[in-house]
């Protein structure tokens, strides 16, 4: 069962005649359950990962007639929905984490817990992998990659740990990177209950496939490109995303961005959306115990006025 399952499929209201995106196909778990809930409705599901699409592909054959896969990155979803002639939809959902299949297969190099070549990639097809920015970044760049997008506290010990052990070798493997990270961290962090290379990893996950840049595009697109009425469903795994997401769905909420001593709007911005959760959905214990994984979802959902 994918994460938050039953919030999500509650949060699109989905109608059976309605318009779909599915961004973030993976298993296609999510996409399961909006494609049972169509009858003669549409659902474009994106994935840039194309072993995803072909093993969700084969999950959703019995849906097949009111599928459209797409092999694109989310954030050019408005040139997806153009190509189809789709000019908004009724519901989009965006699962942010790592697919299980994309953690469980070592030689993708997503986990610390498995040693495979530093790769990272989403889409294997791109040129730049983990080991070329930990090989070929300055110190002062892998330090901001470390301290930005992982929120890792180390980030300077850890960047100069690196650049030590490049200049004995490249760094060519993820447990070769988990050495690195540990060897660098004070006693007292390595006795904390996470693990001391998840920061790290989720940084260079981030820098590898340009999360962040496509994460804000997405939601522009998306927020623009509902329906009236139409819901958008975000699933996120880190404080980073979830503070992306929750301010841009603040600002079309807000509309108006003029000073607050301006007697009249002169900005011309309106409120396009408000947001259906005020504060984010969290898994059960429940769904905890059952998926790990699912520990540090948080789901926010906003609707197109």
């Amino acid at each position: 069962m994918p994460v938050l399952f039953e919030e999500c499929m509650a949060g699109l209201h989905i109608r059976p005649e309605g318009v779909y995106v599915d961004g973030t196909l993976g298993r296609g778990g999510h996409s399961k359950g909006i494609a049972e809930r169509l009858q003669g409705g549409r659902l474009i599901c994106l994935d840039r990962d194309q072993t995803a699409i072909d093993e969700a592909g084969e999950t959703l054959a019995p849906y097949r007639d009111r599928i459209h896969f797409v092999k694109a990155d989310f954030r050019s979803l408005g040139t997806v929905l153009d190509s189809l002639g789709i000019e908004r939809a009724d519901g989009m959902l965006f699962d942010l984490g790592v697919s299980s299949p994309q953690l469980d297969e070592a030689e993708r190099g997503f986990s610390y817990m498995q040693d495979a070549p530093l790769d990272m990639r989403m889409d294997r097809s791109q040129g730049l992998t983990a080991a070329d920015i930990v090989n070929t970044s300055s110190q002062e760049e892998l330090r901001r990659i470390l301290y930005e997008y992982g929120e890792e506290r180390y980030a300077p010990r850890i960047a100069a740990a690196i650049v030590r052990q490049r200049e004995k070798k490249p760094v060519a493997t993820t447990w070769e990177l988990v050495d690195i990270i540990r060897s660098a961290m004070p006693p007292a962090a390595l006795r904390e209950k996470q693990h001391p290379a998840k920061r790290t990893f989720q940084a260079l996950r981030i820098a590898v496939n340009d999360e962040l840049g496509a994460l804000t595009e997405m939601l522009g697109t998306a927020l623009d490109r509902l329906s009236p009425g139409g819901r958008l469903c975000v699933i996120s795994f880190h404080s980073l995303e979830d503070r992306i997401v929750k301010n841009a769905i603040r600002k079309r909420e807000n509309g108006c961005t003029c000073p607050p001593d301006f007697p009249v709007c002169v900005c011309g911005f309106r409120k396009t959306v408000f947001s259906v959760t005020k504060k984010p959905i969290v898994p059960s214990e429940e769904e905890m115990e059952r998926n790990p994984r699912a520990r540090s979802a948080k789901l926010r959902i906003a609707e197109h006025i």
